[in-house]
């Protein structure tokens, strides 16, 4: 491969607490090895890449874990408002697809004992918002194209995606390998 090539590639990070949290290129896994800040962590048979300089050969694995001591973060659930709910749904009523005149719309009215959650408030055109009125997407017929949840941390969504992904587990979790 190609130097570039190979520097491009994706390395998986782990924190010290081997929680997935993000992927680097080769080079950045790189420059966290020889500083002493991550580790090789060795949960496949990939070989991984050889990374090479005047002085120094360096093996780089598809996946490092920081040794680093950072304080785990803990993430909060932002407010239910307008900006965040608009950014969650992308901008784009959940009802027609559109993106003109947006307002918020509770699914469940709150007429009718809905609360101002994130599931159940979604985005919605002046247009769809008047149409279904205080009514229920059922009663009204017009069905959400995604169910409403609360956002989570782009940490937590690529560790979920990571381990959806993998088809192992890791022995610090007490996995056992698919050959068996």
């Amino acid at each position: 491969m190609i130097t570039s090539q190979v520097l491009n590639q994706s390395v998986v990070v782990f924190s010290k607490n081997y929680l997935p949290i993000t992927q680097v290129n080769v080079q950045r896994a790189t420059q966290l090895l020889v500083a002493g800040k991550a580790e090789a962590l060795n949960l496949t048979s990939e070989a991984g890449w050889l990374v090479r300089s005047p002085s120094i050969v360096i093996a780089v694995p598809a996946y490092i874990r920081l040794t680093i001591a950072s304080a785990e973060r803990i993430w909060k659930t932002p407010p239910v408002n307008r900006r965040e709910v608009l950014r969650r749904d992308h901008h784009t009523c959940q009802y027609c697809g559109s993106n003109k005149h947006l307002t918020l719309d509770h699914v469940i009215p709150v007429s009718k004992g809905g609360v101002h959650t994130w599931d159940n408030i979604v985005t919605a055109c002046q247009r769809c918002n008047q149409h279904k009125s205080n009514r229920t997407p059922l009663e009204a017929g017009m069905p959400l194209r995604k169910s409403p949840r609360a956002p989570i941390h782009p940490t937590v969504a690529f560790a979920e995606k990571f381990w959806r992904l993998e088809h192992f587990i890791p022995p610090e979790i007490g996995g056992i390998p698919k050959e068996c």
